[in-house]
């Protein structure tokens, strides 16, 4: 009986533990993707100059 109920208490707080560990991991991942938006708004609007400036250069592979 000890022992059932030892093993109940530790998967229980196993469960808690895991929990805890992947909610923190789940954050700090937010967290990165929060602070990389900038860089990636950068280089989004960096390429789509500079493939507006490439259809001003080269008109004829646009099509227009």
């Amino acid at each position: 009986m000890v022992l059932f109920v030892v093993t109940v208490l530790l998967y229980v707080f196993g469960l808690v533990f895991l929990y805890g560990v992947i909610r923190l991991a789940v954050r700090h991942g937010m967290e990165d993707l929060e602070a990389r938006r900038p860089q990636v708004l950068r280089g989004a609007q960096s390429a789509s100059a500079d493939d507006r400036a490439f259809l001003r250069e080269n008109s004829f592979l646009g099509g227009n």
